[in-house]
């Protein structure tokens, strides 16, 4: 499955974001990457904001752009307002969900977890990163997989009272998805408008 393998602290510059979790470069490097980084940039136009709002939003959820664009045509077709209901449906992707259990420390980690059968949903294995997860879903660590040393080493003093839309259940290692998360509960720096304008042209 296609995902992105490139250096990721010079995307996080290109950004000015820790888009990847924390980043130690871009504390001391925290302007974009390439010769002229520290030069003065000219004036990016509208639709290069736009442009980069999506491309931030892609890289921060690892998806690439068929799946997104795909993404935003279901929000577009789902009632409520569209960037928010494409950002709740990247909040409910179970490598995402992985992720804000406190699982794995990134998402990638994440995603490999589910790849490599680690993880199941109301009990049965599923090793699918995009799989939807739906209110009342129960989302845990498989129960051979709870020793291994990367995921108790996450779990290890992770604030699983940090999200509303997750309750944690110790008992089972994984949490319950509560509700699709409100917008202003998704910690994500990203303006879903600038993108919902984007597709809209």
């Amino acid at each position: 499955m296609a995902r992105y393998t490139g250096p990721k602290t010079k995307i996080a510059r290109k950004f000015g974001e820790p888009i990847f979790g924390e980043d130690k470069v871009l504390s001391k490097k925290n302007y974009p990457p390439g010769q002229h980084g520290l030069n003065k940039r000219r004036k990016t136009s509208e639709y290069g904001m736009q442009l980069k709002e999506k491309q931030k939003a892609k890289y921060t959820y690892g998806v690439l752009e068929r799946q997104f664009r795909n993404l935003f045509e279901k929000a577009a077709r789902t009632k409520g307002i569209t960037g928010e209901v494409l950002l709740q449906l990247l909040e409910s992707r179970l490598d995402n969900v992985v992720y804000r259990l406190g699982i794995a420390p990134s998402r990638p980690a994440a995603r490999q977890l589910v790849l490599h059968k680690h993880i199941t949903v109301n009990g049965k294995v599923v090793n699918i990163a995009s799989y939807q997860v739906k209110p009342g879903d129960v989302v845990a660590v498989r129960e051979r997989s709870k020793s291994l040393e990367v995921i108790a080493d996450c779990l290890a003093g992770f604030n699983h009272s940090k999200y509303p839309w997750i309750e944690w259940e110790e008992s089972v290692k994984g949490g319950k998805f509560l509700h699709v998360p409100e917008r202003a509960d998704i910690p994500e720096n990203i303006k879903e408008q600038l993108i919902v304008e984007l597709y809209s042209k």
